[in-house]
């Protein structure tokens, strides 16, 4: 029996609403797709959160033995400010801004995107295609989209025509929108509106002159709308109809939903069986936006440099802090949270480290223990079951935190591990180990060498302090005198403290 058969998948479709057992297309195989980062910005921890996410979906998927294709996209043409049909390129105002060619934003911003990705262990997807590279699609699926009267064109433009769709179709079938309270709200159109109604929106824009990423097409020269890029990637890699889709809670409405839309319009059939969808990250219970000056950049969170952190955090503590929630619960954070989640990521990475030099002790005389068999192997197991669950990471963490006990408990020999035969050891060692390692990517901190020197010269420091106590003066001394040397000058304060220099 497969894992995926003993331990059902189980997950929250954001189409239904409902949790439903996951059954993929085909048998044993998955096609995921998550829209990936718009590269004009450095990624901000709302979108780590999403990536992080899919990460665990591809992860565990993998781990109990399906074959995963797993695409994430770059967005990297097309997305105008504030998510409209009319404005700047956001890649191109950058561009223009910073007097570059837009493919040098494109490149820089898409490299620190890896880069952290890389510092939270979040593994690359099969394939990670570019808007830039399938414009020739990207045409070809606005054509087929004229030709069967889901769309008009207008002065270059092509617009998709919400209201036909929706007399055929169901518009709002995710995000739970009326077309009707649409149609009502918000600004109407004025006389140099070219949409004939303000919900439909943009397949294909016409470049003006001062538009700098512009392409050839049957209707001149221009670029395409944001949402037509995900629609066409997903369908080339994955099918005209795949088994998981999402990202950003932000993005169910209109990004997800005015896929759907081209895609029924297009290919007659749903395109996506299960949409997930993360939800937000809040500071201190207020949401997190760079306008109130409490949107942290990873690289702000890891030195401790915005001015609401108190210290800084690594990027596996910060990862444990994410995973303590469900992915579709709101997230916190705090100086006391992050604090806690250090302490917290600490025991399980010291308890991983034990399990890995555990060794049992093989045949001989045991004291074989039937209960604690049965308690180990449950744990195992229940870490299949909070996993398959919805992807409860939280829930998974309690379990390795009940497990991490066991560890100590072997470790200090409180249990000897005579008390369980070899095979009971190593089935308990890999659960914990996998589950760790390979489903929620949790792995030991990184020790820089900065963090490394001031570790040590910690240590020196509070020896100092105790030869002092201790009035050996001549040691006191000497440890000064040795630091000065190698260029770390000591300085003494008011009661005992005492700071650091460097003069290196």
């Amino acid at each position: 029996m497969n894992l995926y058969d003993k331990y059902p998948v189980h997950l929250t479709n954001s189409l239904s609403g409902e949790k439903e057992p996951f059954k993929p297309i085909n048998p044993g195989q998955v096609g995921m797709y998550v829209c990936g980062p718009t590269v004009y910005s450095d990624v901000h921890l709302g979108n780590v959160r999403t990536f992080m996410m899919f990460d665990i979906v591809a992860r565990y998927l993998r781990f109990i033995g399906f074959k995963v294709r797993y695409v994430r996209n770059i967005t990297d043409v097309g997305h105008l400010e504030n998510d409209a049909d009319e404005g700047e390129d956001k890649i191109g105002k950058k561009a223009r801004l910073e007097k570059l060619e837009p493919m040098e934003v494109v490149k820089h911003y898409t490299e620190g995107f890896h880069e952290v990705m890389r510092q939270f262990n979040i593994l690359p997807p099969s394939i990670e295609p570019s808007a830039t590279g399938h414009i020739v699609e990207q045409i070809e699926i606005v054509k087929k989209l004229l030709d069967r009267g889901y769309a008009y064109e207008v002065n270059g433009s092509v617009y998709f025509d919400v209201t036909k769709y929706d007399e055929h179709h169901h518009y709002g079938i995710l995000s739970g929108r009326v077309i009707e309270e649409l149609l009502e709200s918000g600004r109407k159109l004025d006389s140099q509106d070219e949409k004939r109604n303000r919900i439909d929106f943009a397949l294909w824009k016409r470049a003006s002159p001062y538009h700098i990423m512009r392409w050839p097409s049957p209707w001149g020269d221009g670029f395409p709308g944001w949402h037509i890029e995900c629609t066409v990637m997903s369908t080339k890699y994955l099918g005209e109809a795949f088994d998981i889709h999402g990202g950003g809670l932000d993005l169910k409405f209109p990004h997800h939903e005015c896929e759907i839309a081209q895609s029924v319009a297009a290919n007659d059939k749903k395109p996506v069986n299960y949409w997930l969808h993360s939800n937000m990250l809040t500071v201190n219970g207020q949401k997190m936006s760079k306008s109130l000056g409490n949107s942290f950049l990873p690289s702000e969170l890891f030195a401790g440099t915005h001015t609401l952190l108190d210290k800084g955090y690594g990027p596996m503590t910060v990862r444990f802090f994410m995973l303590q929630s469900h992915y579709s619960s709101t997230l916190d954070f705090s100086n006391e949270a992050l604090q806690a989640a250090e302490k917290g990521f600490k025991k399980l990475s010291n308890a991983l480290g034990s399990i890995r030099k555990l060794k049992h002790p093989g045949a001989g005389a045991y004291k074989y223990d039937t209960a604690l068999v049965q308690t180990l192997n449950t744990l195992c197991a229940t870490l299949y079951q909070t996993m398959s669950d919805d992807f409860n990471t939280a829930k998974t963490l309690a379990v390795l935190f009940e497990m991490s006990s066991r560890i100590n408990d072997f470790k200090s020999n409180n249990v000897p591990l005579t008390a369980i035969d070899e095979k009971d050891f190593e089935r308990f060692k890999n659960a914990y180990v996998g589950f760790m390692e390979s489903v929620l990517g949790l792995k030991e901190e990184e020790v820089h060498n900065d963090e490394l020197l001031s570790g040590v010269i910690q240590v020196l420091i509070n020896l100092r302090k105790k030869a002092r106590q201790d009035k050996n003066f001549a040691l006191s001394d000497k440890i000064r005198d040795e630091l000065k040397g190698m260029g770390v000058q000591l300085m003494d304060g008011k009661d005992g403290e005492m700071t650091y220099s460097l003069d290196v």
